[in-house]
């Protein structure tokens, strides 16, 4: 009888690993700095054409020179593992060593910069369009951290404009986008059961809207023009330091101090949601290593403790206090979640970043575990915000999803 129980938790443990969505896994303490892009592509969210570069680069703090190793899987729509073999998606071999890094020179902490590009002499090409993840293990086969990617084929046009809400309760805090889609090739066949948009607001997985189908459709065009469905909380822009002087105050920096490393000590914030908007030009979110004094800012931008302060305020009383950005992939954990000083009565967190310019914000999340984005900063509707329009589409007899188009706005010129 125990035999059969055990057997039976072993088939839905793998059931549930084969068929069940896959999440990210966020790099442990000694893992910093992972920028993942493409070609051009300035994010930690890279939306790929087919055919084009990929580039991972981290950080490994131990000192250790361990080796790396990655694997690449491919993914349908809603981030379950497809049925492809690897032959299928890709021309070459994974789980091969990342074999480009350097040391750091001249920092006070030293590191391993390590990175990856896609081409390369083993993994010669992925073929085809869909989601894919990179994963990346140790020596000991042990999965160090993992990130999302997308490559799409521009077969679709898609048409992206920011709106303001129609609803008289959030004209003022939210936006709403509207998309037209129109297929360049043949028509697209059952589009409401076929065709799958996801709409990503700041390279921000955790908050992108999916499982959208068509309003209606007018020849080879799908319409999209909801309002509560594709609407957004505005949010706020986001806050900014620069320490790319690492021995000057720079941009959003009060003071600096040197014990072991360099400590960068940020103005204390205070909460926005209660202020009128205010204008505040952001890269959403984004940041970029850059030392003035470098040639390479991979190997000789030095590692910083950065104190980040805030004032309390009764809105978010019961609430716990966090601060992301792309720098750390939007998480939500240990290793971003501010305390209380009873003596200061301030929220605070000191976390290790790398010189540059940095893009954050401070986020609650209730009781519930529902994040609250605007409990800090406030829902504006002005606010200047990115959109990324995927769209999937799987035609008949086919066994994989494709991205067939994307589409981009901006709210910069929002209108009602």
């Amino acid at each position: 009888m125990l035999s059969k129980y055990l057997t039976l938790i072993f088939f839905i443990s793998i059931s549930h690993m084969v068929f069940g969505q896959v999440n990210e896994i966020n790099p442990p303490d000694y893992i910093k700095t992972i920028a993942f892009r493409g070609n051009t592509n300035q994010s930690q969210l890279p939306v790929l054409k087919l055919g084009e570069h990929l580039v991972l680069e981290f950080d490994a703090l131990n000192g250790y020179e361990d080796n790396y190793y990655y694997k690449i899987q491919h993914y349908n729509y809603d981030w379950t593992p497809s049925i492809l073999v690897k032959s299928e998606y890709m021309d070459g071999f994974d789980n091969q060593r990342i074999r480009d890094y350097e040391n750091s020179f001249n920092t006070y902490q030293i590191y391993s910069h390590y990175t990856l590009t896609i081409p390369n002499e083993q993994t010669k090409r992925l073929k085809i369009s869909g989601n894919y993840m990179i994963q990346v293990f140790n020596n000991s086969d042990e999965l160090v951290f993992s990130r999302k990617f997308m490559i799409y084929e521009d077969t679709t046009d898609v048409g992206v404009s920011i709106k303001r809400s129609r609803s008289i309760e959030f004209i003022e805090t939210k936006q709403r986008v509207d998309i037209v889609i129109t297929s360049n090739t043949s028509q697209l066949t059952n589009p409401k059961e076929n065709v799958h948009v996801v709409i990503v607001q700041n390279n921000n997985l955790n908050t992108a809207i999916s499982n959208l189908k068509p309003l209606y459709t007018i020849g080879n065009q799908l319409i999209y023009k909801y309002d509560n469905e594709t609407s957004f909380w505005g949010g706020n822009e986001y806050l900014y330091f620069e320490n790319k002087d690492v021995r000057a105050a720079n941009t959003g920096i009060q003071y600096i101090d040197l014990k072991e490393l360099y400590h960068n000590y940020l103005y204390t914030n205070f909460s926005r949601a209660k202020k009128p908007y205010t204008y505040n030009p952001d890269i959403n979110g984004n940041y970029l290593i850059n030392n003035i004094d470098a040639d390479n800012s991979n190997i000789e931008a030095d590692y910083v403790w950065v104190h980040f302060s805030l004032l309390p305020d009764d809105s978010f009383k019961n609430k716990t206090i966090y601060v992301y950005g792309n720098y750390n992939n939007y998480t939500l954990d240990e290793s971003n979640k501010m305390v209380y000083d009873e003596g200061d009565h301030l929220y605070k967190i000191d976390m290790l970043l790398k010189q540059g310019f940095y893009n954050y914000k401070y986020v609650a999340v209730n009781n519930n575990n529902t994040l609250d984005e605007g409990a800090v900063s406030g829902n504006f509707y002005q606010t200047e915000n990115n959109y990324k329009v995927l769209v999937y589409y799987r035609d008949l007899g086919a066994r994989y999803d494709k991205i067939i188009g994307l589409g981009e706005g901006s709210s910069v010129n929002i209108s009602n």
